[in-house]
């Protein structure tokens, strides 16, 4: 009966977001307060499990979310994204211009959130597409899928620093193993796949190209890359000093303070408030306007996220989760691929891989407990399951649909494939990882 119950206000939930159109914000609510009521929680505390579940929720990924986003929007509005990518494709030449592509979608995608990313790396596309005279989505979709699979794998996005957290497993290790599983990722779903894709015809949409900034108004390479790429490396160094200096223990303590997630952010923010800044002539006060529309943009964010926390602690305070887990353990399944099956079966539903995998998160929890898997490994999974089966409720298939002026059909052949392939491989390569770790 609780399963019923579960699966029941999963579905609802599906339903009020898909069918209903609500905000998934409110969605969550209102299924984690109609889940309280059936579950047996007392009527006078659901409100206090659901604030509770907010409350915690927020309170580990508020500060590493939102400084992610402002290190993004400066590295996107300062010009280091376009620099970058210009020097990634001096590098590799026309003849390995779509290399140049994914390794710069990988590349910028670290730090930037997908919707930016796409919207930036979208013009540097239609550029090459237009000046060589090659089939746009040949070329545009490797990229795009690096970015993709960064979105779904890597801190400090959002959907995995929540998984890390809610999971404790170690956003530098999760780092580390997602870029192992990331990179024969995005080879298969990016330039291997393709190959065949070059007899899709599509005419790109000049309206969608904003200008780039002038040449001298760039700021410098190894700027460029290093600010863009401080958070990660400070995670790597974090956790590599650990293995290399395992008896300097006053080192190890400021290593660890130094490696917690906010505490990355802050330092790569600061370092990016004066290079790409205050260095390139900006104003304080221009930097902070900056800032201050990241936020806006990355907002609902934080209400899904919140609203999936409200949603676990329900689950949590009904008693339901060592339930769950009891009955999850009867599954035939290894619990990695458990959990890539359940987050893809939401992102096929519900198309957000944010809601997918925080919803999944709150599901799976108890069987992690119960089976000692590796945290680590999980957070890879679920990301992995929740890029699966994009289609017409995924925000992204619209993005991409429109900017390269294609039919439903074509996206479906190209994107939806892609994003199925990433989401494949992904749990193969973790599956294998599995094997070593």
């Amino acid at each position: 009966m609780t399963l019923l119950i579960i699966l029941s206000c999963i579905i609802l939930l599906i339903l009020l977001i898909t069918w209903c159109q609500l905000n998934p914000f409110l969605a969550f609510l209102i299924v984690s307060i109609i889940a309280g009521l059936f579950l047996g929680i007392p009527i006078e505390k659901i409100t206090t499990s659901v604030q509770k579940g907010i409350g915690d929720t927020l309170g580990s990924l508020v500060i590493i979310i939102c400084l992610g986003a402002m290190l993004g929007k400066l590295v996107a509005s300062s010009g280091a994204a376009q620099k970058i990518a210009t020097v990634m494709m001096n590098a590799f030449g026309e003849r390995y211009i779509q290399w140049a592509l994914v390794v710069t979608g990988f590349i910028i995608g670290i730090p930037l959130f997908y919707g930016i990313g796409f919207v930036l790396m979208v013009p540097l596309i239609f550029s090459v597409v237009y000046k060589y005279k090659l089939p746009a989505v040949y070329i545009g979709l490797p990229m795009l899928a690096a970015l993709s699979v960064t979105h779904g794998f890597l801190p400090p996005h959002p959907s995995p620093v929540a998984l890390v957290v809610q999971f404790k497993g170690n956003m530098g290790i999760t780092l580390l193993y997602g870029l192992v599983v990331a990179i024969p990722t995005i080879i298969i779903a990016g330039p291997i796949f393709s190959q065949t894709l070059k007899k899709i015809k599509s005419v790109p949409l000049k309206t969608f190209q904003p200008e780039d900034l002038p040449a001298e108004q760039l700021p410098g390479a190894f700027n460029s890359f290093i600010t863009a790429l401080l958070p990660v490396i400070l995670l790597m160094l974090t956790t590599l000093i650990p293995y290399l200096l395992p008896s300097a223990t006053t080192l190890l303590k400021a290593n660890s303070f130094i490696g917690e997630g906010p505490i990355v952010m802050i330092i790569a923010l600061a370092v990016g408030t004066f290079s790409l800044g205050i260095g390139q002539g900006k104003k304080m006060k221009d930097i902070m306007s900056i800032y201050g529309d990241a936020v806006k943009d990355i907002s609902i964010i934080l209400l899904i996220i919140a609203g999936a926390g409200s949603f676990k602690q329900v689950f949590t305070d009904s008693g339901v989760n060592t339930e769950i887990g009891q009955q999850l353990q009867h599954i035939n399944l290894h619990p990695l691929v458990l959990g890539w099956l359940i987050a893809a079966l939401i992102r096929a539903c519900l198309g957000s891989a944010t809601v997918a995998g925080l919803t999944t998160a709150g599901i799976i929890a108890p069987l992690m407990v119960q089976t000692h898997i590796n945290p680590n490994l999980m957070v890879l999974s679920i990301g992995a399951g929740s890029l699966a089966f994009s289609h017409v409720t995924d925000s992204g298939f619209w993005l991409f649909k429109e900017y390269f002026n294609l039919s439903i059909k074509d996206t479906l052949k190209s994107w939806s494939a892609m994003e199925s392939i990433v989401a494949v491989c992904g749990l193969a390569g973790v599956l294998l990882l599995n094997l070593f770790v």
